[in-house]
């Protein structure tokens, strides 16, 4: 089989439902590279876990086609289809032992025992489990029972591993541990991995490409620098990291992001080369190493630029200033209506 044939495909799939008028996910075609890591980034309502949904088998498709390393596995049932799935909700057996859950996978699958043995004990080890596989779910953390689930999930050597929104019950800590975690995995599996958040921090630090979801479309598949650096669109420009949404010129919008800004007052010089526009400091919140200050530019439309947090101090609420910033950092994209994301 060649490398073009493997990983996962969807050919113009659709998912309509009755009595609805835009589909839950609307024609979308894709390819996810054997061996990649995919995430699949957007708002509430967007599209992205139907879409997963149906790649994992527990939604029917309306149209369109789904390919498994070259197999068609549309039709396919769920337990078919070689894919791990983890869930928010973790969903362990709470009268099983940790590597009894892990092990369930593999038993249903009437493995050997000492193949399985030795796979559970390889997968505890990956998560860092392995001192806690005779405990009970109960006698466990939040972040450790997620780590029982991933480790359920890829015993068995599945082809992929599907996440759903893996971390949104956890603490921002916790969050960033297990992310550090989740990529470390893929390294050492060398697996598909399909990662489905609304949080862009976590999809800008996962992912080797985002597919990212509006209305039950893709606006535009990237690298995490494609996104930030060269969004397509007005949307993916404002739901990826914050951004300066400036009309310059007619038909399209200027996009600067905050900390490629640089403040000057109004009457200063600016730098040869630079752009610029006029705007009002409207508030400056401290966050420790930087400081935010929000602009109100001249056409009404807001912004915001990040600073050093000693730089901020030559600021106040209220100052007129010239904002500037080198053409090398902006992007273009198409006009359009302004909404917010």
């Amino acid at each position: 089989m060649t490398d073009d044939h493997r990983g996962i495909t969807t050919a113009n799939v659709t998912k309509a439902y009755a009595g609805v008028g835009r589909p839950a996910v609307d024609d979308v075609s894709l390819h996810i590279a054997d061996g990649e890591f995919m995430t699949f980034l957007g708002p509430s309502g967007s599209g992205k876990t139907t879409m997963l949904s149906m790649i994992a088998g527990f939604t029917p498709l309306t149209a369109g086609s789904i390919t498994l390393d070259g197999q068609e596995i549309s039709r396919l049932k769920p337990h078919r289809r070689d894919l791990g799935v983890v869930f928010q909700q973790y969903a362990l057996f709470p009268h099983m032992s940790v590597a009894r859950n892990v092990a369930f996978g593999l038993i249903q699958r009437k493995r050997p025992k000492a193949e399985i043995d030795r796979r559970v004990s390889e997968v505890l080890e990956l998560v860092g489990l392995s001192a806690m596989r005779d405990r009970l779910p109960r006698q466990l953390s939040g972040g450790q029972q997620q780590r029982v689930a991933l480790a359920r999930a890829v015993v068995y050597q599945p082809r992929a591993l599907l996440m759903d929104e893996p971390l949104g019950a956890l603490d921002k800590k916790l969050r960033d541990q297990l992310q550090r975690e989740i990529a470390r995995m893929h390294r050492e599996l060398g697996m598909t991995f399909l990662f489905v958040t609304h949080d862009q921090q976590e999809a800008l630090t996962l992912s080797d490409r985002i597919a990212v979801f509006n209305e039950g479309r893709i606006e535009q598949v990237g690298t995490p620098e494609d996104l930030y650096e060269r969004p397509e669109t007005l949307f993916v420009a404002q739901f990826v990291g914050e951004s300066n949404a400036l009309s310059l010129t007619p038909g399209e919008v200027t996009i600067v992001r905050p900390e490629r800004l640089t403040l000057y007052p109004r009457a200063d010089p600016v730098p040869s080369g630079h752009q610029r526009v006029g705007a009002q400091v409207t508030d400056i919140v401290y966050v420790g190493d930087h400081s935010r200050i929000w602009l109100r530019y001249a056409d009404g439309a807001r912004g915001c630029a990040v600073l050093a947090a000693g730089a901020a101090h030559d600021h106040r609420p209220g100052d007129a200033v010239t904002v500037a910033w080198h053409p090398d950092h902006q992007a273009a994209v198409p006009a359009a209506e302004r909404t917010a994301v």
